[in-house]
């Protein structure tokens, strides 16, 4: 980043490559360009490095390297574990969702119930949390999938999964949950989760965007959505993007390495944050479960004000909001909303998401700045 830059706290949007990930990747973008499926020296070489990055994923969330299937993406991923059980498994044509999941998931979900597919939602109670006793309740005979993301890219509330899986597995659904926010800053093990699908996205955790994976359990069924040749085991066909599955497993490499530290010092900066934004703006809210949350992900509400408004005011500090606007009229996220916040001070929501690049100094400039925009517009 340049000296000048704004302050960026939108890291849960996507973050910069690591040098060390930039370092691997150079050399398959200058001249490793051999594709991994044939069987000459440089398709061996390109494979050998594309399997090794496997194995990197595979180890930052608990799965063997056979289990995980490369995407372009937590979207490709998402699609894929959700589309792909539900065509496998015909018979079971009942899914069931939370009223918080990321459009790659909902809007899937909605295309689904178009399609002959029953979709039950269900709710959040006021910190933001999927009520796992309803999800028991709703489960049956004709349960194929449940989807429900593992941490909330808005909120940073990490949600029972484990319950969500002890549920589902009584009544023989499969469970698939979206990690995207999730992998890199906090342990994932898909065995202890007890999930049979999970989705990463590279651009979350310091590797390049356009790449991801999902996590298949073995011998789960699953069918492609797209045709093509037997790449990635023929569930996801097309030739592989060689160097950015490097750089996708040198940053999970990292992400191992550093987590437990890197963790808990955003955790650190990130209550700071709070402290400083409620000492100087009266009537400060968190979005969310105090404690249950990403360690780098802080929501909170400015009263009176708009929170696009705000940050628009606020030209140092680089983040956002979940509101969406059309034709001019600004509307309050559909996260917050669900949480039971009214709409009016839903409006004034702001994420603040913190990553490796974040520093105390940052954080106490941020603070002023954002106290200083709300001041502004708050009078």
């Amino acid at each position: 980043m340049h000296a000048k830059d704004p302050i960026y706290l939108d890291y849960n949007a996507s973050t910069p490559l690591l040098p060390e990930v930039v370092d691997a990747m150079l050399p398959w973008l200058r001249g490793g360009f051999g594709n991994p499926s044939s069987s000459h020296v440089y398709g061996r070489r390109a494979r050998a490095a594309i399997e090794a990055a496997r194995v990197e994923v595979a180890a930052l969330v608990g799965c063997t390297p056979e289990e995980l299937v490369f995407t372009s993406g937590g979207t490709e991923a998402n699609n894929l574990a959700i589309r792909g059980v539900a065509e496998a498994l015909p018979d079971r044509r009942h899914m069931i969702t939370s009223s918080i999941e990321h459009p790659a998931t909902s809007k899937l979900c909605a295309w689904l119930a178009r399609h002959g597919h029953r979709i039950e939602v269900v709710g959040v109670d006021a910190e933001g949390r999927v009520r796992a006793e309803e999800i028991a309740a709703k489960l049956g005979d004709e349960t194929g999938v449940i989807t429900v993301m593992h941490a909330n890219n808005e909120t940073g509330v990490i949600q029972p999964i484990e319950e969500i899986t002890r549920a589902a597995w009584r009544a023989g659904a499969v469970v698939h949950t979206d990690a995207a926010q999730s992998v890199g800053k906090v342990p994932i093990d898909v065995g202890a989760l007890g999930v049979d699908l999970l989705s990463i996205a590279g651009h979350k955790l310091y590797a390049p965007k356009g790449v991801g994976a999902l996590f298949i359990r073995k011998d789960l069924p699953i069918a492609p959505f797209m045709l093509g040749a037997g790449h990635e085991r023929g569930i996801r066909p097309g030739t592989e993007n060689v160097p950015s599955l490097v750089g996708l497993g040198v940053a999970a490499k990292m992400a191992m390495r550093d987590l437990a530290a890197e963790s808990a010092r955003v955790c650190v900066l990130r209550d700071n944050l709070f402290v400083l934004l409620r000492e100087r703006v009266p009537g400060l809210a968190l979005n969310g479960h105090p404690e249950k949350r990403l360690p780098n992900t802080l929501n909170v509400r400015f009263p009176r004000v708009s929170g696009t408004a705000l940050l628009a005011q606020a030209e140092e500090v680089a983040a956002s909001t979940g509101s969406a606007c059309h034709d001019g009229h600004e509307s309050a996220s559909s996260v917050i909303l669900a949480m039971g916040v009214k709409p009016e001070e839903a409006i004034g929501s702001v994420r603040l998401t913190l990553g490796r690049g974040t520093t105390e100094a940052e954080i106490v400039r941020a603070a002023e700045v954002l106290a200083a925009a709300w001041i502004k517009l708050s009078r």
